[in-house]
């Protein structure tokens, strides 16, 4: 996976100078909180929700467990269409190949629907440095592309952004870009949504090469789909002659029946709609509408490695609805950008370490960057059990052992700094393992608890500084149950 948040530092340290921002926990608290309720209604309305939940889990696995049957069958729908299939290994290969098909159009330029694939590789940068600059044409892209920044967020990608700040944006930097921002801009919705509009018609309009991603990809037909609310997937996907689209393999789904689960569960899970406004599919080319070539780009990325991981794999289902993020208490604090990858959130502390392997000191951090209150598992339209695989990544990055990395199997070894909690963790193991050690200790605890500190020592200092110390009872349960009830049963 392409190392996009390179030179960021740890969760920890990168939250923690997040949560001194009060403008941007202003910002984050007013925009979750609000989509958070919206898709709570919107979701309300369906009385079969469960059911498709639990359908969008079962279909979903059973794609993953069939992934090489699908695409496969997959690349014969799509060539038999017109369409042309490309393999990417890794992000190199797929900025690679993509860059390639834009310089065989002797073009220079590329307007972008939005994309998580896309961001995750770093195509931008990867075009910018073959000489063809890329312009993003979703609203929040547009504002994270002209203020140089990144995306805090997988649904509003400028979700840490006031209207003030991106006024001052637009009014900056969009000159640079092509159309300037009108005079005397002003800061409400309409406004700027305006001056995004008349700056962007000129890019679809001139444009010759476009480039997307999909939502999902049917493999009975080679059918893709791209879901969106302001209509500039539907200019990006039809006016350019040229139309490259990169997708991870596990959005594949295999019927056209299939699909009618996601496009329920997705847009109320996302943006709070019945339906998305724009749902646009299209099957390889055809003679006089939309694009003459194009081409798909199936990117694994560590893909395959996360499906080898029987308890981790189960975030291959993510459809990119971005519920978890909005009802997570970290996220909501910390911001986005804390955790160092395009996919910020519950759902990025699971995948981010899966697909770029938790041997860099930030990727090691994210699967304890998060409190584990199962809100997010609670939201998921797929039912991804994200507390279930964070524990399962914190055990891989405390203890170390096997994993699967580019296809081959390998031993991990423990990741810095986690010593004390493995010597704490093998003696508490020790102890629970024999009786009466355990009852010893915990009568001499109940012995000493006046002696005992309000506070942990040394490392332990980082859990007891936020959180009070449980008391110890004046006499253990083994002995209360024997005492009360006369010593009846076994007490050790």
């Amino acid at each position: 996976m392409s190392g996009t948040f390179v030179g960021m530092p740890a969760f920890p340290a990168a939250a923690r100078e997040a949560v001194r921002d009060t403008t941007l926990r202003g910002n984050l608290r007013h925009a979750t909180h609000t989509i958070r309720a919206k898709r709570a209604r919107a979701v309300a309305e369906l009385e079969d929700w469960e059911r498709l939940r639990q359908a969008g889990m079962r279909i979903k696995d059973r794609t993953l467990r069939r992934l090489d049957r699908y695409l496969v069958q997959l690349e014969e729908s799509v060539t038999a269409a017109g369409g042309t299939v490309h393999w990417a290994a890794d992000a190199d290969e797929a900025n690679r190949i993509v860059a390639e098909l834009v310089k065989a159009t002797g073009e220079t330029e590329v307007v972008k629907v939005k994309s998580m694939a896309t961001q995750e590789i770093a195509l931008n940068e990867a075009l910018e440095a073959q000489g063809i600059r890329a312009y993003e044409t979703d609203l929040a892209e547009l504002i994270v592309q002209l203020g140089e920044d990144r995306p805090s967020h997988i649904l509003v990608p400028a979700i840490h952004r006031n209207r003030g700040e991106i006024r001052e944006i637009f009014t900056r930097e969009m000159g640079e870009w092509g159309r300037p921002a009108p005079e005397g801009l002003t800061d409400t919705p309409a406004d700027l949504a305006e001056a995004a509009r008349l700056h962007l018609r000129e890019k679809f309009l001139r444009a010759k090469v476009g480039i997307s991603g999909a939502n999902f990809m049917v493999a009975e037909t080679g059918t893709l789909v791209v879901v969106e609310s302001e209509g500039n997937g539907r200019m990006c996907l039809t006016l350019p002659e040229t139309l490259i689209s990169v997708v991870g393999i596990e959005k594949i789904v295999p019927t056209w029946q299939d699909l009618e689960v996601f496009l329920q569960t997705l847009p109320r899970s996302s943006t709070a709609e019945r339906m998305n406004p724009y749902t646009s599919m299209w099957t390889g080319t055809t003679d006089g509408d939309g694009p003459r070539a194009f081409h798909l780009v199936l990117l694994d990325n560590g893909r395959t490695d996360t499906l080898a991981d029987e308890v981790g794999r189960q975030a291959l289902r993510c459809i990119r609805c971005s519920a978890c993020l909005n009802v997570c208490p970290v996220y909501e604090r910390a911001g986005g950008h804390a955790y160092g990858s395009v996919y910020p959130g519950p759902i990025g502390a699971v995948l981010s370490p899966q697909l770029r392997g938790t041997g860099s000191e930030i990727d090691a951090s994210l699967p304890f960057a998060s409190s584990l209150c199962g809100a997010c598992y609670e939201v998921c339209p797929v039912a991804i059990d994200i507390p279930e695989v964070l524990v399962r990544l914190r055990e891989r990055v405390v203890e170390g052992g096997g994993a699967v990395r580019e296809g081959n199997k390998v031993l991990l070894r423990p990741a810095k700094g986690h010593a004390a909690e493995r010597a704490a963790m093998r003696a508490a193991r020790w102890a629970l393992t024999r009786p009466g050690v355990l009852r010893t200790g915990q009568r001499l605890a109940s012995r000493t608890r006046r002696l005992h500190p309000r506070t942990l020592p040394g490392p332990g200092r980082a859990w007891s500084g936020t959180r009070d110390l449980p008391p110890v009872p004046a006499e253990p349960f083994r002995d209360w149950w024997q005492r009360t009830r006369g010593g009846r049963g076994d007490a050790s």
